[in-house]
């Protein structure tokens, strides 16, 4: 009886309000995406209606990783795990002010599990003049 006792106990430590580093499951969890530059941190909007590159340096960065510009999730290009790029166009600029810019991973298929993935995170601001 002790021996279940103890697997009841160990099986509670890995699955409930599971901690990634604790789980042994965890293993496929997606990180929270961390942002700390823009490229260029400053665009006219002439640049934006020909078709922009923004880039977006930061860390923990997946294939799944999308940029959210104003709140409006793109599809982005992950070249490393530091680096993401998109085009910005019209369809998601409309004129000359500060966008909000912030980078979303989704969770993946791992919360099933009682394992926290993905995230946002936090926002830097590039200027349309």
């Amino acid at each position: 009886m002790p021996s279940r006792l103890l697997l009841v106990a160990v099986a509670s430590l890995f699955l409930a309000g599971c901690n990634n580093t604790l789980n042994p499951l965890c293993g496929s969890a997606r990180p929270v995406p961390s942002i700390g530059s823009l490229f260029p941190s400053s665009v006219t909007f002439s640049q934006v209606q020909q078709g922009i590159v923004l880039t977006v340096n930061g860390s923990q960065f997946v294939a799944a990783s999308e940029i959210l510009i104003n709140g409006k999730a793109l599809s982005a290009t992950a070249v490393s795990g530091q680096q993401l790029k998109v085009t910005l166009t019209t369809g998601v600029i409309s004129g000359p002010g500060p966008v909000n810019v912030s980078v979303l991973t989704p969770s993946g298929n791992s919360a099933d599990l009682g394992c926290t993935s993905g995230g946002k995170s936090t926002v830097l601001v590039l200027t349309v003049k």
